[in-house]
């Protein structure tokens, strides 16, 4: 199992201080790695891994994520979301790399290309959030009580952080790897923060550009785990028929981590499409 390493980098952002780093050869060409929630760039470790022995690799956790920063009053929205990746790839001097989103990150990655005018070469889509309706009634919980969850005992919120993230597909991710992605949120920042992502979600970030995905001309993969329970298969053929010219691949045996739960299948999907 890959160890948490830190992520060498740091970039001032509007919502606080993002960290980031790059793997591969400086001069190969640019892929960006998006995560979802409640994740980090860690569940695209061994993706990364691969990836990086062609392109140059750039991870990041998002503001409110992993190792970037977390306080009260953070603005942690899709739209924020939006703005800071805009601003991270003019900070890395990237005008036009490949990106590979997951999650919340393809509305983030939606928003930025959509909305302010960040530019990709190619854009592929692993189960993201793109498409109403979206959003669990625990969401919606969340949301009216978030102040109440933040107060949980320790115990209890990791005990309800772990099942949570243990309903994503068929089966649980690896133990090993489960520990850390409920490890990532426990501590007196970090519960909080669990909860105010998810009371930050709305929909209506998503209804302002699911309008305007016809207008999308960039080369799109959307790529989908057969047995996701978070966000059923069936939105990778409306999103795939929504986005003009845009290829499908679903991925057999593999839910919402697509990454813990078949990542040689998916890098073999990303692989193809970025080097095509």
């Amino acid at each position: 199992m890959t160890d948490v390493r830190p992520l060498a980098h740091t970039f001032d952002s509007e919502s606080g201080t993002v960290r980031w780093d790059a793997h591969g050869d400086a001069d190969a060409p640019p892929v960006v790695l998006l995560h979802g929630t409640p994740f980090s760039s860690y569940v695209w470790r061994d993706v990364a891994a691969a990836l990086a022995s062609r392109f140059r690799v750039y991870v990041w956790d998002m503001p409110g994520y992993g190792q970037s920063a977390m306080f009260d009053g953070q603005d942690v929205s899709l739209a924020a979301q939006g703005r800071v990746f805009t601003a991270l790839l003019r900070h890395w001097g990237l005008t036009s790399p490949a990106v590979v989103a997951h999650d919340f990150g393809g509305a983030v990655a939606l928003r930025a290309h959509l909305l302010h005018g960040a530019r990709y070469d190619r854009l592929a889509l692993v189960d993201p959030v793109a498409l109403a309706p979206w959003g669990s009634e625990f969401f919606r919980l969340v949301t009216d009580h978030a102040d109440v969850f933040a107060r949980l005992p320790d115990n209890l919120h990791a005990a309800l952080v772990r099942e949570y993230i243990g309903t994503t597909g068929p089966r649980q991710p690896h133990p090993e790897t489960l520990h850390r992605l409920t490890e990532a949120w426990r501590g007196t920042d970090r519960q909080p923060a669990f909860y105010r992502q998810i009371a930050q979600a709305s929909q209506r970030y998503t209804d302002e550009i699911q309008p305007r995905y016809g207008e999308i001309d960039i080369p799109v993969l959307v790529c989908w785990g057969e047995e996701d329970r978070w966000i059923p298969v069936e939105k990778a053929t409306e999103l795939h028929r929504l986005i003009p010219g845009a290829r499908l691949r679903t991925i057999p045996g593999a839910g919402h981590l697509v990454q813990e739960d078949a990542p040689a299948a998916l890098t073999a999907a990303l692989w193809g499409f970025l080097t095509e």
